[in-house]
């Protein structure tokens, strides 16, 4: 169970630009690129989602600090209500949100209510090389309507969760960012995703 259930009780509890941090980009495209649970929460995926955004579409990131326990800081997608976010992604037509889940395995879990653009950047991670599949783990499917990669104006937006073990072989150092440097995985599977959204901007 996450200890906050919406934003505002950890804004209550944590401090900003000490504890977290919210980070984003806002240029006219019809995408949103996020990472709710982006720095120390789950490693990597800041970095990730940062990069399939770049220049072209719109980018949020609420973003982990501190030193330990950045777990505390989660709060569940389908309860994320950080205002910067939910301002993105509802003038968004298309959200993908980047998670990091547990898994050892190198493996990448595509799930959302926007089943067309699932299986598109399903079948893109797959002819690079990776083990895509559909997430069926409750948690992990992405179809709740509250839940922020469908808060977007289509109501059909895609969440990708990308496994522990595949994160630690896109970058060089996971855990520590300051030493941390990306591999060419980093960029296949960025490319990968960036290939498929970049034709619905």
């Amino acid at each position: 169970m996450d200890k906050y259930s919406c934003f505002l009780e950890l804004q209550q509890n944590e401090i900003e630009g000490e504890d977290f941090a919210i980070v984003y980009r806002k240029i006219r495209s019809r995408v949103a690129i996020m990472a709710p649970h982006g720095g120390g929460i789950e490693p990597g995926t800041l970095d990730i989602a940062d990069a399939v955004a770049g220049s072209d579409h719109q980018f949020y990131a609420f973003k982990g600090l501190k030193q330990s326990g950045n777990a505390i800081l989660h709060i569940s997608s389908n309860l994320f209500d950080e205002p910067i976010a939910l301002e993105i992604s509802q003038n968004a037509f298309i959200v993908i949100s980047i998670h990091g889940c547990r898994e050892e395995n190198k493996r990448v879990f595509v799930g959302g209510k926007n089943q067309d653009l699932r299986l598109e950047i399903l079948s893109s991670l797959k002819d690079r090389g990776f083990k895509a599949f559909i997430s069926d783990k409750p948690g992990q499917r992405g179809i709740n309507p509250t839940n922020i990669c469908n808060r977007c104006l289509s109501g059909e937006g895609v969440q990708i969760e990308i496994s522990r073990g595949l994160r630690e072989k896109m970058f060089n150092n996971l855990q520590q960012r300051s030493q941390r440097e990306k591999t060419l995985l980093f960029h296949t599977l960025v490319d990968s995703i960036k290939s498929v959204v970049d034709k619905r901007a």
